[in-house]
Order: C-alpha cells, then sequence, then structure tokens
C-alpha cells in the first residue's frame, strides 16, 4: 500500500487503535441471554433426537420382523436398513465425540456437554475443529459428504432424497465481515462460543437422524412395493397334461390365483399384444410336432410404473387318429421289409421305443420296418414310451408271419407312350413287342406289397402242323435265341404257351409258377 501523504500526529493514532479495540471487544462480548437461548436449544435437540432415535428403531424393528417371517421377500432390504443403521451409529458416534473434545477443551479433563461451563469461550472449538495437525473439521465435512451420498442413492423418492442432501450440505458459506467463502468447517467452528458448537453438532445429528428415518420407511414401503391390488381372489388347477396314458403320472398345480378385475395386465406373445383383455391365448395348429412360445406381462404398479414378467410355455399337436385294424389281418410276410407305423398319441416320436420277436424291427425317420424270420411262428411287436423318465409299455401286438404269396410272370414292354407295362398272357399281344422283350419276369404288383422276384428259368411250348409240341429252354430269365426263332415263325393268331417257370423271391424261397398263354397279334 503506498504511503499516505498526509500523516497522523500521534494523538490521532491512537484515538484510532481505541476504537478498533473497542468495536472487537463489543464482537466478542456474547451475553448472557444468547448463550442460554443456545443451552436451551440443545436441550430441545436433545429431546428431538431422543424421539428420533425411537422412531427408527421401531421402523428398522419392522423390518426384521418381517425378514425373519418372510425371509426372501424383505431379506434385501432388511440388510439394506442394518448397512444405513451401522452408518448412522458410527457418524453420530464421531460427533459425540467432537462435542465431548470442545467441552473438555474449555472446562478441562471432566467437562460435560449437557453442563458446559465455559459457555462463551471462543477459541476451544476452532481449537478441536480447526487444527492443521488433526483437520478434524475436514474429516467431519468428509464424513457427512460419505454419508449424504451413501443414503441418497437408498431413497426413490427424488424430493425427499434433495430435502436430505440440503439437509446434510457441507458447501462453502459466506460470513459477514468476509469477502470470498469459507470451507463448511471454519463457517461453523472458527471464533463460535462452546454452547454454539455443541448445539450446532446436536443439530447435525438430528439432521442425520431425519435421513436415516427417511431411509428406512422408504426401504420399508419397497418391501410390499411389487405387491398387487387385487380384488378377486380364485383357485385354479393348472395340469401338466390333461391327457396321461396308463402307467403314466398326472400332475397338477393347484394354487391361489389373486387378479385385478378393474385393471387388467397387458399381456404380449411373441412380442405382439394379445388382443383378448382377459389373457386367454388361442392359436390355430396346422402342423404336428413341439411348438415353443413365450412373451410379457406388464403390470403397473401402485405407485404407477410398470413392470414386466416374463413367461415361456409350449405344447405339442398330435395328428387326430384311431386305431382300426382287422384281427384276422394282422400278417407280417417273412423275408421281406414291411412297412410299419407306430404311434402314441400325446407323446413325441422320439421318446417311443418298440422290439419284436422271431425277427429284427428297425426304425426310419417316423416310420419302422419289420423283417421276420421264420414262417408259422408269431412275431410280437412290443411298444414303449418314455413317460416322466422312465419307460412304460404301451401295447405289445402279434402278427402271424406267413410265406410270400406267389407273383404273377409277365413280359415287360413299352406301350406308345413310351411307359412301362406288363403283359400277362391269355389276350393278343403284338409280335414286334414280343420281338423287343429280353425275357420273362415275375413279381407280385399288387398294390400292396410290390415285391419283385427273380425268375430262374422257363420253358416255351410251340406247337407244329401236326400238333406235335415243341418245347424250347430259356437262358435263365432271358429268351434264348431258339426261342426267338420261333417267335419269328409264328403268324397272327397263332399261340404258345410259357411254363416250367422257376422265380426266387427275397424270402429265398424258389417257386414253380403257373404257366401262360400268349397269343399273338
Amino acid at each position: 500500500m503506498g504511503a499516505n501523504s498526509n500523516r497522523l500526529s500521534p494523538r490521532q493514532k491512537m484515538i484510532n487503535l481505541m476504537y478498533i479495540v473497542l468495536t472487537a471487544m463489543l464482537a466478542l462480548n456474547v451475553s448472557s441471554d444468547v448463550l442460554d437461548g443456545f443451552t436451551q436449544v440443545h436441550e430441545g435437540l436433545k429431546r428431538s433426537n431422543t424421539n428420533f432415535g425411537t422412531r427408527n428403531a421401531a421402523i428398522y424393528g419392522q423390518l426384521a420382523d418381517i425378514a425373519e417371517k418372510n425371509p426372501d421377500k424383505a431379506r434385501a432390504w432388511y440388510d439394506k436398513a442394518t448397512g444405513v443403521r451401522s452408518a448412522t451409529e458410527k457418524l453420530c458416534s464421531y460427533v459425540d465425540s467432537l462435542k465431548y473434545m470442545i467441552v473438555r477443551e474449555a472446562d478441562g479433563d471432566d467437562g460435560d456437554p449437557d453442563n458446559i461451563i465455559n459457555r462463551d469461550d471462543l477459541e476451544s472449538a476452532a481449537a478441536v475443529m480447526l487444527s492443521p495437525g488433526t483437520r478434524r473439521g475436514a474429516n467431519l465435512r468428509g464424513r457427512i459428504d460419505g454419508y449424504s451420498d451413501f443414503v441418497a442413492t437408498l431413497i426413490a423418492d427424488s424430493l425427499k432424497r434433495r430435502t436430505i442432501t440440503e439437509a446434510l450440505s457441507t458447501e462453502s458459506q459466506m460470513r459477514r465481515g468476509t469477502l470470498s467463502p469459507q470451507l463448511w468447517e471454519e463457517a461453523k467452528f472458527d471464533q463460535q462460543p462452546v454452547v454454539a458448537a455443541v448445539t450446532l453438532l446436536s443439530k447435525l445429528q438430528s439432521d442425520i437422524l431425519y435421513a436415516e428415518g427417511e431411509v428406512l420407511a422408504s426401504l420399508l414401503s419397497q418391501v410390499d412395493a411389487g405387491d398387487l391390488r387385487v380384488n378377486e381372489l380364485s383357485a385354479y388347477v393348472m395340469p401338466q397334461s390333461r391327457l396321461v396314458m396308463r402307467g403314466g403320472k398326472y400332475s397338477a398345480n393347484i394354487l391361489l390365483a389373486a387378479v385385478d378385475t378393474t385393471q387388467r395386465p397387458r399381456v404380449f406373445i411373441q412380442g405382439k399384444p394379445l388382443e383378448r383383455n382377459d389373457g386367454l391365448y388361442e392359436v390355430s395348429t396346422s402342423a404336428t410336432g413341439n411348438f415353443d412360445y413365450s412373451g410379457w406381462l406388464e403390470v403397473v404398479q401402485p405407485d404407477g410404473t410398470t413392470q414386466r414378467r416374463d413367461f415361456s410355455s409350449s405344447y405339442t399337436v398330435i395328428e387326430p387318429m384311431a386305431t382300426v385294424s382287422a384281427t384276422l389281418m394282422n400278417v407280417l410276410y417273412a423275408g421281406i421289409n414291411n412297412p410299419m407305423s407306430i404311434s402314441v398319441p400325446g407323446v413325441p416320436m422320439g421318446d417311443i421305443s418298440a422290439s419284436m420277436t422271431n425277427g429284427n424291427l428297425t426304425r426310419e425317420g417316423d416310420h419302422w420296418v419289420a423283417r421276420p424270420q421264420t414262417v408259422g411262428q408269431d412275431a410280437v411287436v412290443t411298444v414303449t414310451a418314455n413317460m416322466d423318465g422312465r419307460p412304460v409299455t404301451m401295447a405289445a401286438t402279434t402278427f402271424r408271419v406267413r410265406k410270400l404269396p406267389d407273383p404273377t410272370p409277365f413280359i415287360a414292354f413299352k406301350d406308345a407312350q413310351g411307359n412301362i407295362d406288363h403283359y400277362r398272357g391269355g389276350k393278343p399281344f403284338a409280335k414286334a413287342l414280343l420281338m423287343s422283350s429280353p425275357g420273362l419276369e415275375a413279381a407280385i404288383d399288387d398294390g400292396l406289397l410290390d415285391t419283385p422276384f427273380t425268375v430262374e428259368s422257363f420253358e416255351t411250348v410251340f406247337f407244329d402242323s401236326s400238333g406235335n409240341a415243341l418245347p424250347e429252354v430259356s437262358a435263365g430269365s432271358q429268351f434264348s435265341q431258339r426261342q426267338k426263332a420261333q417267335f419269328q415263325r409264328l403268324g397272327r393268331g397263332k399261340r404258345f404257351f410259357i411254363s416250367r417257370i422257376r422265380a426266387k423271391g427275397p424270402d429265398g424261397i424258389t417257386r414253380d409258377l403257373s404257366p401262360m398263354e400268349v397269343i399273338i397279334n
């Protein structure tokens, strides 16, 4: 600062100095009425804090009781309440220790915050709270900030959360006579009478206990936050399946369902809302098999928020069926593959197995093939289904095993459209078609068995002009050259016979077939 050109006299300097000292003395002079007022406020805060503590303990006791009776529902909220309770007790205990330090700094080792002697002491609070070596004021400020952040995360109501945050705020403050904001601890404890500092700490405890009470009340309300208001209770039986096989197990859940008929939840299936508002889901089935579906319910909570509940289920579609069988026709043919269809209503194909006596039974996709062995010995097909994880015998059906019937011999040829056709004799047959045919074949082609046979040999019998028979032997299943030469000499209206036909079936049995008459057209 630059020097003042108007120099003051020693007398004027003394007057100015005395004015400054008197002003400071006036500022430091705290009347007994003010100190008594602080004492009364402190006593009131003690009573309020006792009441807060009693209320908070009651709420905490309710949470503990609910958690003991229904741990699945309330245990999580009770654990959070226990954490708040512990944090509150630690912080309030630390504030109590600061009260004792300040009072004993002023009154000695026997100082008692409830009976302060040197109430107007202006140095003790600052000595305890603002000492650079201990930094107790800064430590208290950090603890309050941590507690405020912790409890704020447990309160859903934004208004209550803001109120608690403001009550526990430790932001820097402006004090009268200062040019810049002071730290919270300096504004609260610098040049404060002991009784005022103790009262301030009691007020801080009151704010802490108030915050604890709001948090505990919020946690208690959260226990039932997910509960829905209902106006109708009904008993329901929900079977896993209404179709049960003999030997299987019937399972059903019997439960009590509560609904609010005035506000039904919205149902979504595969991402699309259900058209009906009564929750009935219907779907037309056009194919067989197992089908899964999933979705969710949107339920409006008492606080107006929407909660989502996911679900999933499945169903099985089977063909409509009825079993009709003729007892006298339960026949299997030995030596060939007999196609069979095996199914159990209500049971997926993958859970069905089958076995057979007197032969082999194999699965081919959703169908079965039976191949019996010994003719004249019955074959028993046993069907087993996997029901509730254990095999259950569903049926045992007996089949008679018979030899394949004899096939019909024929000459294969192509018609005018190029399709393969069979000539079985007894009617005119074009000579050109006969000449182009390689030989004789045989098969059971009645549309049921459709089983080919192998022709091993046959004879053709021609007649000369005198009526003498002229037999010719085949070359296996093929026409021999001598037979073809005889065909060449035949005229229209002439006929010959194919006899001594021997054919072998897939069962390994060789048969003698009936002769056939060929008429040349």
